[in-house]
């Protein structure tokens, strides 16, 4: 018998790794950073997904780490997924690598805390921050100065 936790949980904003929080609150470039801006006209359409999916597959065959690949596809897509459903579009993606950690950084338009929803075995939707977890070492979100929302996951090499 499968059972679920059905109480909803928002990200509770949990801080990012020191090098993390220090390159986005100050907005500098980190040594490995790849910003892939999405069009205006673009950032709600569903193939915003598919060309996160190659910007990440392309980045990090770049960087000399395909193996993290599937799931940095896998959590960028959960989380462009998000800003398109409930963020208002997707802004732009960010990459950045510090050591054995690979970051995936969300921009959308929206302030709204985002929330990992309550199973439900029935639902085509509401399980992709709960795979963001379960992939991730860390997640949360920032609101800087502004009125973008930034969602993170940081992936452990």
């Amino acid at each position: 018998m499968t059972t679920f936790d059905a109480r909803p949980q928002a990200a509770i904003g949990s801080r990012p790794p020191g090098w993390l929080a220090s390159i986005l609150m100050d907005g500098r470039a980190g040594e490995c950073d790849a910003v892939f801006p999405f069009p205006h006209l673009s950032a709600l359409e569903p193939a915003c997904v598919s060309t996160a999916r190659r910007f990440v597959d392309q980045t990090l065959t770049t960087w000399g780490v395909p193996e993290l690949a599937s799931d940095a596809q896998l959590v960028v897509s959960e989380l462009v997924t998000n800003a398109m459903r409930h963020g208002g579009g997707v802004v732009q993606l960010r990459l950045l690598s510090h050591g054995p950690e690979l970051a995936c950084v969300v921009a959308d338009h929206s302030r709204t805390v985002p929330v990992a929803a309550a199973p439900d075995v029935f639902s085509e939707f509401g399980r992709g921050l709960r795979l963001v977890d379960a992939l991730c070492a860390a997640w949360g979100w920032l609101s800087p100065v502004g009125t973008r929302k930034l969602v993170w996951a940081v992936l452990a090499g």
